[in-house]
């Protein structure tokens, strides 16, 4: 066993020290070569019809752990991120989360957000959560002289409920999750000039503002497939989802009317941990409009790595592609005492050249999961002190012990499985005695 740790961790070593040698490589190259380069490269990928929505900071990430893993996140959702990609991970989240995310984003414009998800207590497979973000960037208005006459800033808002419940989970089937995201979202426009006299016209902004309505829609599935270690949790997860379906409206009063089409996506994503310290996770995202079906958007990919070196650390990675901005991304996620911390850098060479572009950051406070460990801690006491009666041949105790692991955990499929053989062997047992007795 020491030997296999040492060898994946000398692997794992070895992946690492390849990858940032050729972020090292990419650094070293001229940032404007490198730019060039990247979008001569990628040039076919670019979408004439990129850019033709609204509320374009619903395709933002959070920040912190999911832009470190090149927001591949759709089939991952280990934490609170999943608001932001599946809104059905929210029953199989372990501990109830609250957590603060900052995103500092191109042309000096932030995303800040507060989050909170939590599982049932009574109902353990259904969960609810909701956060409330904000995108924002400062807009200045200068006249012909130079001056300047107004400065506000330009605002995103967007609030969100959601609820998930994992159907028919279980110990061999893990079962299908499913949840549902509804959001309302705002669009501030800061009050401008009249071009000829150079006056704030009050109620400006408002005119141009807009409100839209919208949910997410999503499915989780989750399974075993070549693992090759030991673990209740499955290592594989594989996710579909469907986000931003509603629409915009904008002018309000006599004059409403329907506003650009929202970033309307459809993902599908898969993350695998075939060994324990190493999860990899893709997505495939297509694009939708959704006022002009037939209106071809050109799909991208994410994908992400996730190395953990220790039950408190972990290293992140991600590369993204999007028309023809590649992004490569990368994160150091910690936990300090229930507090989890992380990091992210993510150089995009298409929007800025400067050699800092975008950090994000993390911190998610995480406050238990309400007794379930400590359920399932019994459920495994009730499991072991069965099968010692049922090697004794106590049939009739160990189903009385599975029955009470059951009264805590009515699909724990080894005590159902238990109960089943321990009956059948009474039957055998009773069968042979009647036989007995007549000969």
């Amino acid at each position: 066993m020491k030997k296999k740790g040492y060898f994946t961790r000398k692997t794992t070593f070895a992946f690492f020290l390849i990858f940032f040698s050729l972020c090292t490589k990419v650094y070293t190259l001229s940032l404007t070569d490198a730019a060039s380069t990247i979008g001569d490269l990628f040039s076919s990928l670019l979408d004439p019809n990129e850019g033709a929505t609204s509320f374009r900071s619903l395709l933002l990430p959070f920040g912190g752990r999911t832009e470190s893993l090149g927001n591949a996140y759709t089939g991952f959702c280990d934490d609170i991120g999943y608001l932001r990609y599946n809104p059905a991970a929210g029953s199989i989240q372990k501990e109830t989360q609250v957590a603060l995310f900052h995103n500092s984003w191109i042309a000096d414009s932030k995303l800040e957000t507060l989050a909170f998800t939590t599982r049932f207590k009574s109902i353990p497979h259904l969960s609810y959560g909701g956060y409330i973000s904000c995108f924002y960037l400062p807009f200045t208005e200068y006249d012909l002289f130079g001056d300047r006459v107004a400065g506000n800033y330009y605002t995103e808002t967007v609030g969100a409920l959601n609820v998930s419940y994992n159907i028919l989970a279980g110990y061999d089937f893990k079962g299908l999750a499913a949840g549902l995201t509804v959001k309302g979202a705002w669009r501030g426009m800061p009050d401008y000039t009249d071009n000829d006299t150079g006056a704030i016209i009050s109620g400006s902004g408002f005119s141009q503002s807009a409100l839209a309505i919208m949910a997410d829609l999503g499915f989780m599935l989750q399974f075993n497939f070549l693992k090759f270690y030991s673990s209740r949790d499955p290592n594989v997860r594989i996710g579909f989802s469907a986000q931003n379906i509603g629409v915009s409206l904008t002018g309000f009063g006599s004059e409403l009317k329907r506003d650009d089409p929202l970033p309307t996506t459809v993902s599908a994503g898969i993350s695998v941990r075939l060994i324990k310290p190493i999860t990899v996770s893709v997505d495939f995202v297509q694009p939708l409009n959704l006022y002009d079906m037939g209106t071809y958007l050109i799909p991208y990919f994410n994908s992400g790595v996730s190395i953990q070196f220790a039950s408190f650390v972990s290293l992140l990675a991600g590369f993204s592609l999007k028309g023809a901005n590649p992004r490569i991304s990368t994160g150091l996620e910690f936990e300090v005492a229930k507090i989890r911390l992380n990091l992210n850098y993510t150089l995009d060479l298409t929007s800025s050249l400067a050699p800092l572009n975008r950090i994000s950051l993390s911190a998610k406070l995480l406050l238990g999961d309400k007794g379930r460990s400590i359920t399932d801690a019994q459920v495994d006491e009730y499991y072991k002190l069965g099968l010692k009666y049922y090697a004794d041949a106590k049939w009739e105790d160990a189903i009385l012990v599975w029955q009470e692991a059951l009264k805590l955990n009515k699909r724990f499929d080894p005590a159902i499985q238990g109960i089943q053989s321990a009956r059948y062997q009474i039957e055998m047992f009773e069968k042979i005695k009647e036989s007995l007795m007549l000969d």
